[in-house]
């Protein structure tokens, strides 16, 4: 398969960024070093390229039907200018995806994962019933993430799009710095933050402005291996490693996204009310009491068994320790149980605490 390149590539290559192969796209994984960059967005504003996520058109008389049996979350709640976190899953409930669903006036946008892109639709088109009419506009599409608590001050700048009055997880189509986009709300970072979308074309120049507005802020360009660390922080879920084909949205911690009493109900319904009588084991987070970091798909141990597996960590800057994601047995899931983590041989005590790791204030 081909290697894609954002339409940004050489942008990021000139600003020195070390370029890796993810989710069939060129893209950068660090600028000036992954702790440095995690901090930025914390403590300031950072900017990143997240072009390579797929976006889906919906339209048609039954776009919305279709898309509530399609997904766990309730569509018909949304209004016209509002985003929802949702999820789609298999007929025995695992997981198809995490995703966004956005309400247009004339039509809703998908915003999927990058690595899902191709598998995704496929199981849309499979699917299609009545009046929709769908549309892969991935390829069209640049995304930039603009987060951090100087955020709103830097967007201001390139926008006359009321951000004061613009809640959490809505958006507006309007223009930035002239370029037509819509203005959301959203991030994957645990900060206040915007997500621009708009039309390839106009890629550069919205990179030109971001940084004519955001220079004067101490603005930082960062890579994916920040934006990892960030959502492990916010103890975000990461397709491909906390949630999979494998993994029910109960276990995961996501069942307030999934409407279970919604009209039409949705592909993974019976599988779901299941487990949400009796999960067997759950997403928790943990910190390390020792030194090293927590890797995907290490074991951990309660006393002498066996009792989960790590699905994400690493060390986090804005705490100064070493944490983790994984799923645990019941009932060793507790805030408080004292667990250890196999790295490479060596057991290494760690605590379940209670998440999210990080919030902001």
């Amino acid at each position: 398969m081909e290697t894609k390149k954002t339409a940004l590539h050489d942008q990021h290559v000139a600003s020195g960024a070390k370029m890796v192969p993810f989710a069939g796209f060129v893209m950068p994984i660090q600028y000036s070093g992954i702790l440095d960059e995690t901090l930025a967005v914390r403590r300031n504003v950072g900017v990143f390229d997240v072009s390579h996520m797929g976006e889906f058109e919906f339209r048609g008389a039954d776009a919305e039907k279709f898309l509530n049996r399609m997904t766990t979350n309730n569509v018909a709640k949304l209004e016209v200018g509002q985003v929802q976190y949702s999820s789609m899953l298999y007929d025995d409930g695992g997981m198809v995806d995490d995703l966004l669903v956005y309400r247009f006036e004339d039509r809703y946008v998908m915003v999927v994962n990058a690595s899902n892109i191709d598998k995704d639709y496929r199981w849309l088109e499979e699917h299609l019933d009545g009046d929709v009419e769908l549309k892969d506009i991935s390829d069209r599409t640049t995304l930039l993430a603009i987060q951090g608590p100087r955020a709103i001050e830097l967007v201001r700048g390139i926008t006359d799009t009321p951000l004061d009055e613009m809640a959490y997880y809505h958006f507006r189509e309007d223009e930035a710095g002239g370029v037509p986009a819509w203005i959301s709300r959203t991030g994957y970072t645990g900060e206040d933050g915007f997500e621009i979308y708009a039309c390839r074309d106009d890629s550069e120049r919205l990179w030109e402005v971001v940084w004519e507005a955001g220079r004067p802020l101490g603005l930082k360009p960062v890579g994916l291996g920040a934006r990892d660390l960030l959502r492990l922080e916010a103890s975000y879920c990461l397709y491909g490693n906390d949630i999979d084909q494998t993994t029910n949205p109960i276990e995961a911690g996501l069942s307030w996204i999934v409407k279970t009493k919604k009209k039409g109900g949705f592909i993974g319904l019976e599988p779901v009310l299941k487990a949400r009588g009796k999960p067997h084991r759950r997403l928790v987070g943990f910190v390390l009491n020792g030194k090293g970091i927590a890797r995907h798909s290490a074991d951990i141990f309660h006393d002498t068994g066996k009792v989960g597996q790590v699905t994400s960590g690493g060390y986090s800057p804005t705490l100064d320790k070493s944490i983790g994601l994984g799923y645990i047995d019941k009932p060793y899931d507790e805030t408080g149980t004292v667990i250890e983590v196999d790295l490479r041989g060596r057991r290494i005590p760690a605590e379940v605490i209670q998440t999210p790791f990080y919030r902001r204030e």
